[in-house]
């Protein structure tokens, strides 16, 4: 029987041992103030990060969160064939500019907010066909730079609805390699970009719902898995407006997703913060991931986990010309060496 690498309609299956060597999340204070506070590999305690601008901090939070990976894997930049990352700055000039200093060979990838999955799940597949040893995924976005290019100067202080959300902060950064200890990445599934007319910039949830819940809804379709088979499944960033839809449009597809079914944007924040909807951004999804999640596999809690990152491909041009918001969401299927199903 020959294995397939492309299963289904949508749907990579990793057939080597690639696994997540080691990763790193930093925020910056809010963040740092939130529910995952002690999560977090590094906490700057002011937006700029000891930099001139909002975005050399992101630089710099991005910067951070690759280093301490690599490090934490026990290599060397040297040592890494490729460094695939993006944010959600024009041009992605964050990823591209940490790129510079990092002098590892580099692919820029965007995927608005769902660019933590996708990085990755490239990154995956260079180590699993065997054109590098070891790759680096990493993204990140900042809460006054993304206001300032999307929405308004973070100094005009304009109100904003209960729908909006709230962008973090902070950068996630994740080391694959053959082997090792650390949990194996097994498959990833790509979403199909969707645009069902949402064209309010402020309810982003939303907009993403039925993005991640078809890809949610294929990647079961293609796997042959069914919720059950997770411990945890979790969406990027869809927040208390866009979980409930996306729970509902699974439950019309005939899958009851129960208490296994979460949001990182949900998952950042406490009550007491003033986050709106809840969390949005790259590093909505990254810092859970690579913080929390990774720290629940280490720890037993978690044996097998599906990750999807959730993304609204919109620009500040097309939301003023009024166009809808098409929206994509990509999975990736972790497992650790103690799967118990």
């Amino acid at each position: 029987m020959v294995h397939q690498r492309y299963i289904g309609s949508s749907t990579f299956q990793f057939l080597n041992d690639v696994r997540l060597q080691s990763s790193a999340a930093v925020v910056g204070p809010k963040e740092g103030a939130g529910l995952l506070g002690k999560e977090y590999d590094l906490i700057h305690n002011d937006l700029y990060a000891g930099q001139e601008t909002w975005e050399k901090a992101e630089r710099k939070i991005l910067e951070d969160a690759v280093n301490t990976a690599i490090e934490k894997a026990g290599l060397s930049t040297k040592q890494i064939g490729a460094y695939l990352a993006g944010d959600l700055l024009n041009q992605n000039i964050t990823a591209s500019f940490s790129a510079q200093t990092t002098q590892i060979p580099f692919m820029g990838v965007y995927g608005a907010c769902s660019t933590s999955m996708l990085s990755l799940l490239l990154a995956t597949s260079l180590v699993d066909a065997g054109f590098v040893q070891y790759a680096v995924a990493g993204v990140s976005s900042h809460n006054c730079t993304a206001e300032k290019q999307y929405r308004f100067p973070t100094e005009f202080g304009g109100q904003k609805p209960d729908t909006a959300q709230w962008t973090v902060t902070g950068a996630g950064a994740g080391v694959v390699g053959i082997g090792g200890s650390g949990p194996c990445i097994t498959h990833a599934t790509v979403g199909k970009v969707m645009d069902l007319g949402v064209k309010n910039p402020f309810d982003m949830g939303s907009a993403m719902a039925p993005a991640a819940a078809k890809t949610i809804a294929t990647h079961f379709q293609d796997t042959g898995r069914k919720p059950s088979d997770y411990d945890l499944i979790v969406t990027g960033d869809l927040a208390t407006v866009g979980h409930p839809i996306a729970r509902e449009l699974l439950m019309n597809e005939g899958y009851q997703m129960g208490e296994r079914f979460r949001d990182c944007g949900m998952m950042i924040y406490s009550e007491e913060q003033e986050q709106f909807a809840g969390a949005s951004g790259c590093a909505s999804s990254a810092c859970v991931t690579y913080g929390h999640l990774m720290k629940e596999i280490e720890r037993g809690n978690l044996h097998r986990i599906l990750v999807v990152a959730t993304g609204a491909l919109l620009s500040p041009i097309s939301y003023q010309q009024g166009e809808p918001i098409p929206c994509v969401a990509h999975a990736v299927a972790f497992e650790s060496d103690t799967l118990t199903f």
